[in-house]
């Protein structure tokens, strides 16, 4: 099987519910606690390729630093990925990443679709 890794954060529930999913389905991962260790923007645009989506979108836009660094005015995505790769607590959680594709655990069935798929 593939390696699958999450991008964990253990103080959510909504992350502790997918690394539990997967412990359920028998999915061996890299637990990456990316608010210790944060991805590099090079693994982040890596990570947005696979999800298809904008940096925007993979954004918590309701945390404060959001509003303290003022990204809501940001249109240039190197900038808001940058602000990622500085602030690690930027990233929507968790992030599960298998065999080239990846999705966001909320809702936690997404998470289900890319391991069954």
């Amino acid at each position: 099987m593939a390696e699958v890794t999450i991008w964990h954060n253990p103080r959510c529930s909504k992350s502790r519910a997918a690394a539990q999913l997967l412990e359920a389905k028998g999915v061996e991962a890299e637990v990456v606690k990316y608010l210790e260790t944060p991805p590099s923007k090079e693994e982040i645009k890596a990570v947005l390729k696979m999800l298809g989506i904008s940096a925007r979108e993979l954004m918590r836009t309701k945390e404060d630093i959001y509003k303290e660094l003022g990204l809501k005015d940001v249109e240039d995505e190197e900038k808001l990925i940058e602000a990622m790769a500085e602030y690690p607590k930027l990233i929507e959680r968790p992030v599960v990443i298998n065999d080239g594709k990846a999705a966001i655990g909320r809702p936690i069935e997404k998470i289900i679709e890319l391991i069954d798929a």
